[in-house]
């Protein structure tokens, strides 16, 4: 889930990026956890963010230079941990050189999403894979039931990539969605398992010119865990 306005400054400040920085995200995947970096940047209000299509995989096999980690960067990335646990304590950390502003309309509550199943003012499309999705593959969390939200479509996020993990490009972006009969001239939200991979998906409609696709942020984990959740599968909709 994401952290408060507060504690996102803080985090980034200790980083030592600014308001006024340029920011490039990567994972060591390729295209996973960075896609969910991309957006929280963008939900805070800072559009200056970029992702490395195919991430660290992509740059050490174009044959770019690498670096390990200096002690710089791991005391940066203790700070910023730091300063989060201040923020949730109630103490003031050090002062902010970036200032985070949410941008609520890139960020569904559960309470839209109930909302949407009646009013289906947007298509509502679920990055998990196929089978947690139908009901039919188990979770991976333990506890949690597979299934989906009533009204969702199916588009795993790994199908908007290549084999090399990086984004497919546009053309064959717009396909994919209108094969599983999404309308790209209608609102969309998407969501996922916690969150993550529902950025995939949003990043992938952000690269064919739909920016503000907003993400349901606590996705089937929090969804599911509703008493009386209303759960679709294909068995139950057979």
């Amino acid at each position: 889930m994401l952290p408060s306005e507060a504690a996102f400054s803080a985090a980034v400040s200790a980083l030592g990026v600014s308001d006024n920085d340029e920011v490039i995200v990567y994972d060591g995947k390729g295209m996973f956890s960075a896609a969910r970096v991309w957006w929280m940047f963008r939900v805070f209000g800072h559009e200056k963010v970029r992702v490395l299509d195919g991430g660290l995989p992509q740059w050490r096999a174009s044959g770019f230079d690498v670096e390990s980690s200096d002690s710089g960067a791991v005391l940066k990335a203790t700070a910023a941990s730091q300063a989060v646990e201040m923020v949730y304590h109630g103490k003031e950390p050090n002062p902010s050189i970036f200032k985070a502003k949410i941008q609520p309309h890139l960020v569904w509550r559960i309470e839209e999403v109930n909302e949407n199943i009646h009013a289906q003012t947007h298509q509502h499309i679920d990055a998990r894979s196929k089978g947690r999705f139908d009901g039919i593959a188990p979770e991976p969390r333990i506890g949690i039931r597979s299934g989906h939200i009533p009204g969702s479509k199916c588009i795993p996020f790994p199908e908007m990539l290549d084999n090399a993990q990086k984004l497919l490009p546009p053309n064959e972006l717009r396909k994919r969605f209108e094969q599983e009969g999404i309308s790209l001239d209608r609102p969309m939200v998407v969501s996922c398992g916690s969150g993550v991979t529902a950025c995939i998906v949003a990043l992938g409609l952000y690269r064919i010119g739909k920016p503000d696709i907003p993400v349901y942020d606590g996705s089937w984990t929090e969804w599911e865990a509703q008493p009386a959740a209303p759960i679709i599968t294909a068995a139950a909709s057979s």
